[in-house]
């Protein structure tokens, strides 16, 4: 069996949070269609059951995010630096409207927070990608 090193732990909190915070959003996103025709406040409830996992799971991304930057601090070259700071930026960005789509009210609202913070999960998890190559 192959060891394990604090970097094997770092990465798969890295991933597993990833994980549940964008692809709980785009199962969540699924499955909206169908919980709006079992009532107009399931979908609602789903989102804020949902929330109480993907906090937290947002909490670990910044944390382990922040433990990758020191660990990884050797790969501190110009083309990684500006991937890096693209990609920080995106996550805020998934952050901030995360926040707002929680506590938009509108339809158009919870469309428009909804789908940037969606698309900016996306964009963060394929920058981590292109990071770890």
């Amino acid at each position: 069996m192959l060891g394990v090193s604090w970097d094997t732990v770092r990465l798969f909190l890295h991933v597993l949070a990833a994980t549940i915070w964008v692809g709980g959003q785009l199962t969540l996103a699924a499955l909206v269609p169908v919980l709006r025709g079992l009532g107009t406040q399931v979908p609602a409830a789903a989102a804020r059951r949902f929330n109480q996992v993907a906090w937290p799971a947002f909490a670990v991304l910044v944390a382990t995010g922040v433990w990758n930057i020191l660990a990884e601090a050797a790969k501190d070259t110009g083309h990684y630096r500006t991937t890096l700071i693209v990609k920080l930026a995106v996550v805020a960005v998934s952050g901030i409207t995360a926040f707002l789509h929680a506590r938009a009210r509108s339809t158009t609202g919870l469309a428009v927070f909804g789908a940037l913070t969606g698309v900016s999960a996306l964009a963060a998890l394929f920058l981590g990608v292109l990071l770890a190559g």
